[in-house]
């Protein structure tokens, strides 16, 4: 650290656009997208950004390989810059109401192809309910990067195990998911006790969900040696219901993906012969929607139609991450 880091800085020394130019190279890492948005020419953000580096001592961002990277003292100051632009912009912007029948805007949640199932159907009706105006779009969560897609206010929340996601970030448990055994009404199994040695014989189709956190479920059986006879492998759930209906094998599935599936395709859900840990499911956003009255709105919809409140009998508040 410079001494420029020592000093003592006044507020009236600086100006806010500084401020708001330094939080737009956080997101984005490019001079350019940033000189677009903010209505500036590149070399207007370069001067800006040399006036800043003056400032405060540091040179904030060094150039990389198609934009900049920040150094670790502008990354030690991008989250309080973050919530002091937030706290000022609410304050600025004082609480208008936000009328869910009358907004007209797109929301973005990022999770998984069982996300989709467990989630968009309930949500989606309730939404057409009170809130008509609102059109939704899903991002995989494995497919972008969400913790910066999050950051850059493309993405409103997500669902899901999402173990990636750190500093920055709030998040509120929904539930705790637990596994259960899936195949077809008729199967020789339907009538037998589901015992370990007839869950190992079975011949089992396996989802290799990567980057999903529904991976642990493999990963636990591995380390305690639980060997199971695999028939096939696929990368997503979503056709786990077709292949189970026409055929004898067996899936451990989530057990709402199970609930979900078991009707449309006449399939029978049990409880496994063995305890797996359960999967902590998280609603996750960004510090710098904590304030939006839209994205509050959301969250407390989501958590209303999928939190589980029975054993509690309170809703938790909601933690930071760190």
């Amino acid at each position: 650290m410079t001494s420029g880091h020592a000093q003592i800085m006044e507020l009236s020394d600086l100006d806010l656009n500084l401020l708001l130019l330094f939080q737009r190279l956080m997101q984005e890492r490019r001079v350019a997208s940033v000189a677009e948005q903010m209505n500036m020419s590149q070399p207007g953000v370069s001067n800006a950004l040399a006036k800043l580096r003056r400032l405060l001592g540091d040179p904030l961002f060094v150039r990389a390989p198609g934009g900049v990277v920040p150094t670790p003292f502008a990354l030690r100051l991008a989250e309080p810059v973050s919530q002091a632009l937030a706290t000022l912009h609410a304050a600025l912007n004082p609480v208008t109401g936000f009328d869910p029948l009358r907004a007209m805007r797109t929301m973005t949640i990022g999770m998984t192809d069982i996300g989709e199932v467990v989630f968009l159907p309930a949500l989606l009706e309730r939404l057409s309910r009170v809130a008509p105006g609102i059109a939704m779009n899903t991002v995989r969560n494995t497919s972008v990067n969400l913790g910066n897609e999050m950051a850059a206010g493309r993405v409103d929340l997500a669902i899901g195990l999402l173990p990636q996601l750190k500093g920055g970030f709030y998040q509120r448990r929904l539930f705790d998911q637990r596994y259960v055994c899936l195949f077809r009404r008729g199967h020789p199994l339907e009538d037998a006790a589901l015992t370990l040695p007839a869950w190992r014989e079975a011949e089992h189709l396996v989802v290799v969900s990567a980057g999903t956190g529904h991976g642990q479920v493999d990963e636990w059986l591995k380390r305690r040696g639980v060997r199971r006879q695999v028939r096939l492998t696929v990368p997503h759930f979503m056709s786990v219901g077709y292949i189970l209906q026409r055929t004898d094998l067996i899936a451990t599935v989530p057990e709402r993906l199970a609930l979900e599936l078991a009707t449309p395709f006449s399939l029978s859900l049990r409880a496994l012969p063995m305890t797996l840990p359960a999967a902590p499911i998280h609603l996750l956003w960004h510090e710098r929607v904590h304030q939006d009255e839209g994205s509050r709105w959301l969250r407390e919809l989501v958590i209303d139609l999928f939190a589980d409140t029975v054993a509690s009998g309170k809703r938790p508040r909601d933690v930071r991450k760190t």
